[in-house]
């Protein structure tokens, strides 16, 4: 936990990690999740936030992704751990580059179009957050990698056996099966 908001850029160009600052006393605690001017100052693209969804994750090991959507996203969790994964999936030298690092309360992600997100949850009754700038729709189409594929090499800190996935999801492509992302 850090008493300082801070915004670093990882090792995935525009994407980048936020350490936020948790308010607490006997009662709880209190976060600004997201505050644009204060986290643009730092060096946090501008996104204009259009939309905020949740997940819920009852189980540890629910593991989810790796999704590529048309939209950038900040994710956060609102309570619990998870194991985030990313993958950056767009042209350049940079196709395949794999960043992971776990998020809590105090951890926020900013996720640049093009990039993979996916996550596996390390403790029960995760809530799961995400800002985006564009609507989600059922017709949205995106570009997805396994979770498991070996050429990734991510280390789950869940096996595969035991991870609790959808069929979509594991049927994902591979990565060499994937066509670089234009953004």
């Amino acid at each position: 936990m850090t008493d300082r908001l801070a915004v670093r850029e990882t090792a995935i160009p525009g994407l980048f990690e936020i350490d936020l600052v948790l308010h607490g006393d006997s009662r709880g605690w209190f976060k600004e999740n997201y505050q644009k001017q204060k986290m643009e100052a730092l060096g946090l693209p501008k996104f204009e936030v259009v939309q905020n969804n949740f997940s819920f994750n009852a189980d540890v090991g629910v593991t989810r992704g790796l999704h590529a959507e048309p939209w950038v996203k900040f994710i956060s969790v609102a309570n619990g751990k998870v194991f985030g994964a990313w993958v950056d999936l767009r042209a350049g030298s940079g196709f395949g580059k794999v960043l992971t690092l776990e998020i809590t309360p105090a951890k926020a992600v900013f996720v640049p179009l093009g990039v993979a997100n996916g996550y596996q949850t390390l403790e029960p009754n995760v809530t799961y957050t995400y800002l985006v700038n564009e609507h989600w729709s059922l017709e949205t189409k995106y570009v997805g990698v396994n979770l498991f594929d070996p050429a990734l090499g991510i280390q789950w800190p869940i096996s595969k056996d035991q991870a609790i996935t959808s069929e979509k999801d594991v049927a994902n492509s591979m990565l060499k099966e994937i066509q670089p992302i234009e953004v």
